[in-house]
This record gives structure tokens, sequence and C-alpha cells, in this order.
């Protein structure tokens, strides 16, 4: 049913990421698809460039890959149904061209429960599911506060 689903994942917070990975490591099984991972990385400002080493944006890309090949190795799938890649730039656009690139026919990711902000402003995976031309699966992880 799907064959390429991409799964954007936020290293600053994995736990997160785990119900999606998991449902989409599912989905690829049951449908011998492959699962892509993705990590954006923000860019460094301007204004920042002078007080970061000259090096700082490859040593971030570095570490995020090694995370994702940690997340890639534990997820249960084969070396050739998983791969992963990092990117720079804004979080929502940066999901949909990679899954433009790969033609995706899933995206699944992961979402905080909303805040009163992101009815005003809109959420990464808000932007996502308005824009993105292939299907997208927003999951949400278990409430732990009893709600």
């Amino acid at each position: 049913m799907y064959k390429q689903i991409l799964v954007p994942v936020d290293l600053a917070d994995t736990d997160l990421a785990k119900p999606a990975i998991v449902t989409a490591v599912s989905m690829a099984k049951a449908s011998g698809g492959s699962v892509r991972l993705v990590n954006v990385l923000p860019m460094t400002p301007v204004m920042l460039a002078e007080y970061v080493p000259p090096d700082f944006d490859a040593q971030q890309r570095k570490t995020s890959e090694e995370a994702l090949a940690i997340i890639a190795r534990e997820c249960g799938l084969d070396d050739a149904h998983v791969s992963w890649t990092v990117r720079q730039g804004g979080i929502y656009h940066e999901v949909l061209e990679q899954a433009k690139a790969i033609n995706a026919d899933l995206i699944v990711m992961s979402s905080h429960r909303p805040a009163m902000r992101t009815y005003f402003l809109g959420s990464n995976a808000g932007h996502v599911v308005r824009y993105a031309k292939c299907s997208v699966l927003v999951v949400r992880g278990q409430q732990t506060n009893g709600k």
C-alpha cells in the first residue's frame, strides 16, 4: 500500500517521535515499503555566526546523522528498507521538500497536543498536513497527566 514513508524526527525530543516511528515501521512491514527518517536542523542566525566555530553546521549535521543511524538500526527494519537524511532550513518546508524528493506516498509524524498559540500561528504538523501532496498521518503519544 505505502512504498515510501517519510518520518520527521526531532532529535531534541526523540520520545515524541517514537509513536510515529513505530507506526511507520509497522506500515512499511505490512506493505513491503521503506521508511525514510529526516531531521531538520535550523539555520544558524547570521548574528550568531561569529560566536560559533567555523565548522558548527558540519558538526551538528554529523551528530544528527549519527543519531538517526542509531534510530534506524533500532527501528526493526532491515537496512534495505530504512534510510535517513539531515536537511537544514525551516521544518515544514524541508519535510515537504524531502517528501517530494523521495516521492513519498505517506508522511507519518508526531505532534504535540495543540496549544492556543498553535491555533493562530499553526504548527509544523499543521503546515505539513495542509500542504503535503501525499497522505499525512499525525500520531499522538499517550497522555501522561490523565487527559
